[in-house]
Protein backbone atom coordinates (compact mmCIF):
# COMPACT_ATOMS: atom_id res chain seq x y z
CA UNK A 1 0.00 0.00 0.00
CA UNK A 2 0.90 3.23 -1.06
CA UNK A 3 0.89 5.98 2.01
CA UNK A 4 2.73 8.85 -0.58
CA UNK A 5 -1.25 10.04 -1.25
CA UNK A 6 -1.70 10.12 2.72
CA UNK A 7 1.41 11.90 3.06
CA UNK A 8 0.30 14.54 0.28
CA UNK A 9 -3.27 14.87 2.52
CA UNK A 10 -2.07 15.92 5.62
CA UNK A 11 0.96 17.84 4.01
CA UNK A 12 3.94 15.93 5.78
CA UNK A 13 6.58 13.57 4.15
CA UNK A 14 7.85 10.78 6.62
CA UNK A 15 11.56 10.40 7.18
CA UNK A 16 10.85 6.76 8.25
CA UNK A 17 7.99 5.38 5.75
CA UNK A 18 8.07 2.18 8.21
CA UNK A 19 6.74 4.44 11.09
CA UNK A 20 4.01 6.18 8.89
CA UNK A 21 2.91 2.90 7.96
CA UNK A 22 2.85 1.17 11.42
CA UNK A 23 -0.09 3.69 12.50
CA UNK A 24 -2.34 1.55 10.31
CA UNK A 25 -1.82 -1.51 11.45
CA UNK A 26 -4.34 -2.85 13.87
CA UNK A 27 -3.99 -5.97 15.82
CA UNK A 28 -6.34 -8.06 14.19
CA UNK A 29 -4.26 -7.83 10.58
CA UNK A 30 -1.03 -9.12 12.89
CA UNK A 31 -3.16 -12.19 13.78
CA UNK A 32 -3.83 -13.00 10.36
CA UNK A 33 -0.79 -12.31 9.03
CA UNK A 34 1.76 -13.12 11.64
CA UNK A 35 5.22 -13.49 9.07
CA UNK A 36 4.43 -9.95 8.25
CA UNK A 37 7.04 -8.57 10.31
CA UNK A 38 5.28 -5.73 11.09
CA UNK A 39 3.89 -4.40 14.51
CA UNK A 40 0.66 -3.59 15.16
CA UNK A 41 -0.31 0.12 16.67
CA UNK A 42 -1.19 -0.22 20.19
CA UNK A 43 2.48 1.61 21.18
CA UNK A 44 2.10 4.54 18.84
CA UNK A 45 -1.78 5.26 20.06
CA UNK A 46 -0.52 5.51 23.66
CA UNK A 47 2.25 8.11 22.93
CA UNK A 48 -0.23 9.46 20.76
CA UNK A 49 -3.05 10.47 23.01
CA UNK A 50 -0.76 11.96 25.16
CA UNK A 51 0.78 14.29 22.48
CA UNK A 52 -3.15 15.26 21.36
CA UNK A 53 -3.78 15.16 25.56
CA UNK A 54 -1.66 17.98 26.19
CA UNK A 55 -1.69 20.02 22.52
CA UNK A 56 -5.16 20.08 23.28
CA UNK A 57 -5.08 21.26 27.01
CA UNK A 58 -2.44 23.83 26.07
CA UNK A 59 -4.74 25.31 23.45
CA UNK A 60 -8.19 25.81 25.59
CA UNK A 61 -5.96 26.80 28.85
CA UNK A 62 -4.82 29.74 26.63
CA UNK A 63 -7.78 30.60 24.72
CA UNK A 64 -10.79 30.51 26.75
CA UNK A 65 -8.98 32.08 30.09
CA UNK A 66 -12.63 32.79 31.73
CA UNK A 67 -13.53 29.14 31.69
CA UNK A 68 -12.76 27.11 35.09
CA UNK A 69 -11.17 23.77 35.17
CA UNK A 70 -13.98 21.51 34.97
CA UNK A 71 -15.10 23.45 32.15
CA UNK A 72 -12.04 22.88 30.40
CA UNK A 73 -11.96 19.24 31.30
CA UNK A 74 -15.31 19.04 29.94
CA UNK A 75 -14.70 21.00 26.35
CA UNK A 76 -11.47 18.80 25.95
CA UNK A 77 -13.07 15.67 26.69
CA UNK A 78 -15.63 16.64 23.73
CA UNK A 79 -12.59 17.62 21.59
CA UNK A 80 -10.68 14.65 21.78
CA UNK A 81 -13.05 11.92 22.06
CA UNK A 82 -13.24 9.08 20.15
CA UNK A 83 -16.10 10.69 17.82
CA UNK A 84 -14.48 13.69 17.13
CA UNK A 85 -11.31 11.36 16.70
CA UNK A 86 -12.96 9.68 14.17
CA UNK A 87 -14.61 12.85 12.39
CA UNK A 88 -11.43 13.82 11.67
CA UNK A 89 -10.07 10.56 10.63
CA UNK A 90 -12.54 10.12 8.07
CA UNK A 91 -12.11 13.44 6.46
CA UNK A 92 -8.24 12.62 5.77
CA UNK A 93 -8.87 9.67 4.28
CA UNK A 94 -7.59 7.23 7.37
CA UNK A 95 -10.20 4.56 6.13
CA UNK A 96 -8.69 4.10 2.98
CA UNK A 97 -5.19 2.86 4.10
CA UNK A 98 -5.89 0.90 6.96
CA UNK A 99 -4.91 -2.62 7.43
CA UNK A 100 -7.31 -5.50 9.48
CA UNK A 101 -8.23 -8.61 9.51
CA UNK A 102 -10.70 -9.89 6.91
CA UNK A 103 -13.52 -9.44 10.20
CA UNK A 104 -12.88 -6.50 10.79
CA UNK A 105 -12.54 -4.95 7.50
CA UNK A 106 -16.35 -5.61 6.99
CA UNK A 107 -17.35 -3.75 9.61
CA UNK A 108 -18.32 -0.10 8.99
CA UNK A 109 -20.17 0.71 12.40
CA UNK A 110 -19.19 1.89 15.90
CA UNK A 111 -16.22 -0.48 16.04
CA UNK A 112 -14.87 0.97 12.67
CA UNK A 113 -15.14 4.17 14.36
CA UNK A 114 -13.27 3.43 17.31
CA UNK A 115 -10.80 1.61 15.10
CA UNK A 116 -10.45 5.46 13.05
CA UNK A 117 -10.20 7.01 16.78
CA UNK A 118 -7.67 4.75 17.56
CA UNK A 119 -5.33 4.58 13.98
CA UNK A 120 -5.58 8.48 14.08
CA UNK A 121 -4.12 9.08 17.71
CA UNK A 122 -1.11 6.35 16.28
CA UNK A 123 -0.64 8.72 13.52
CA UNK A 124 -0.23 11.70 15.50
CA UNK A 125 2.42 9.67 17.59
CA UNK A 126 4.12 8.47 14.68
CA UNK A 127 4.50 12.12 13.03
CA UNK A 128 5.93 12.94 16.97
CA UNK A 129 8.24 10.59 16.92
CA UNK A 130 9.28 11.10 13.30
CA UNK A 131 9.02 15.07 13.04
CA UNK A 132 9.32 15.86 16.68
CA UNK A 133 6.43 17.49 18.60
CA UNK A 134 6.13 21.35 17.08
CA UNK A 135 5.09 19.23 13.44
CA UNK A 136 2.96 17.22 15.51
CA UNK A 137 0.83 20.06 17.51
CA UNK A 138 0.85 21.92 14.05
CA UNK A 139 -1.18 19.12 12.84
CA UNK A 140 -3.08 18.41 15.82
CA UNK A 141 -4.04 22.51 15.84
CA UNK A 142 -5.09 22.39 12.07
CA UNK A 143 -7.26 19.39 12.26
CA UNK A 144 -8.90 20.00 15.83
CA UNK A 145 -8.80 23.38 16.60
CA UNK A 146 -11.43 24.56 14.57
CA UNK A 147 -14.10 22.00 16.00
CA UNK A 148 -13.60 23.59 18.97
CA UNK A 149 -16.37 26.76 18.27
CA UNK A 150 -18.95 24.11 17.07
CA UNK A 151 -18.78 22.01 19.76
CA UNK A 152 -19.59 24.72 22.21
CA UNK A 153 -22.25 26.17 19.78
CA UNK A 154 -23.77 22.74 20.07
CA UNK A 155 -23.43 22.73 23.83
CA UNK A 156 -21.75 18.91 23.11
CA UNK A 157 -19.12 19.64 25.57
CA UNK A 158 -21.58 20.22 28.25
CA UNK A 159 -21.33 17.06 31.40
CA UNK A 160 -23.02 14.41 29.47
CA UNK A 161 -23.53 12.63 32.67
CA UNK A 162 -25.08 15.49 34.82
CA UNK A 163 -27.82 16.26 31.63
CA UNK A 164 -28.64 12.43 31.03
CA UNK A 165 -29.01 12.01 35.35
CA UNK A 166 -31.31 15.25 34.77
CA UNK A 167 -33.22 14.19 31.85
CA UNK A 168 -33.79 10.47 32.87
CA UNK A 169 -35.04 12.21 36.47
CA UNK A 170 -37.39 14.76 34.74
CA UNK A 171 -38.40 11.98 32.36
CA UNK A 172 -38.37 8.69 34.33
CA UNK A 173 -38.48 9.44 37.80
CA UNK A 174 -35.29 7.44 38.15
CA UNK A 175 -31.51 7.85 38.86
CA UNK A 176 -29.22 6.29 36.06
CA UNK A 177 -26.53 3.39 37.18
CA UNK A 178 -23.54 2.68 35.18
CA UNK A 179 -21.97 -1.05 34.72
CA UNK A 180 -18.94 -1.99 33.44
CA UNK A 181 -19.80 -4.44 30.54
CA UNK A 182 -16.09 -5.47 29.44
CA UNK A 183 -12.17 -4.31 29.72
CA UNK A 184 -9.68 -5.21 27.24
CA UNK A 185 -6.39 -3.96 26.33
CA UNK A 186 -3.12 -4.52 28.39
CA UNK A 187 -2.83 -2.57 32.11
CA UNK A 188 -1.20 0.51 30.23
CA UNK A 189 -3.74 0.97 27.53
CA UNK A 190 -7.03 -0.13 28.51
CA UNK A 191 -10.31 0.20 27.05
CA UNK A 192 -13.55 0.03 28.82
CA UNK A 193 -17.07 -0.54 27.78
CA UNK A 194 -20.03 1.21 30.05
CA UNK A 195 -23.85 0.73 29.68
CA UNK A 196 -26.08 3.24 31.50
CA UNK A 197 -29.04 2.21 32.95
CA UNK A 198 -32.85 3.15 33.70
CA UNK A 199 -34.79 0.80 35.47
CA UNK A 200 -32.66 -1.97 34.76
CA UNK A 201 -33.22 -1.03 30.80
CA UNK A 202 -30.22 -0.22 28.80
CA UNK A 203 -30.25 2.95 27.25
CA UNK A 204 -27.16 3.64 26.34
CA UNK A 205 -22.83 2.42 25.77
CA UNK A 206 -20.03 3.71 25.37
CA UNK A 207 -16.03 3.04 25.53
CA UNK A 208 -13.21 4.50 26.68
CA UNK A 209 -9.92 4.61 27.77
CA UNK A 210 -11.43 5.16 31.71
CA UNK A 211 -14.24 4.18 32.87
CA UNK A 212 -15.14 8.12 33.55
CA UNK A 213 -14.74 8.33 29.67
CA UNK A 214 -16.83 5.70 29.06
CA UNK A 215 -19.41 6.95 30.96
CA UNK A 216 -19.46 10.06 29.63
CA UNK A 217 -19.98 8.22 25.50
CA UNK A 218 -22.67 6.00 27.21
CA UNK A 219 -24.47 9.04 28.50
CA UNK A 220 -23.92 10.86 25.09
CA UNK A 221 -25.24 7.11 23.61
CA UNK A 222 -28.10 7.51 25.94
CA UNK A 223 -29.06 10.87 25.31
CA UNK A 224 -28.80 10.37 21.44
CA UNK A 225 -31.22 7.44 21.62
CA UNK A 226 -33.31 9.00 23.38
CA UNK A 227 -33.71 12.47 21.28
CA UNK A 228 -32.55 14.17 24.90
CA UNK A 229 -29.85 16.20 23.48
Amino acid sequence: MDFATFEKTIGITFRDKGLLKQAFVHRSYINENRSSGLSHNERLEFLGDAVLQLVITDYLFKRFSEMNEGELTSLRAALVNADTCAIVAEKLGVNDFLLLSKGESKDSGRARQYILANTLEAVIGAIYLDQEYETAKKFILAHFAPLADGIIERGTWIDAKSLFQAKAQEEEGATPSYKTLSESGPDHDKKFSVGVFVNSEKYGEGEGKSKQDAEQEAARDALKAKGWN
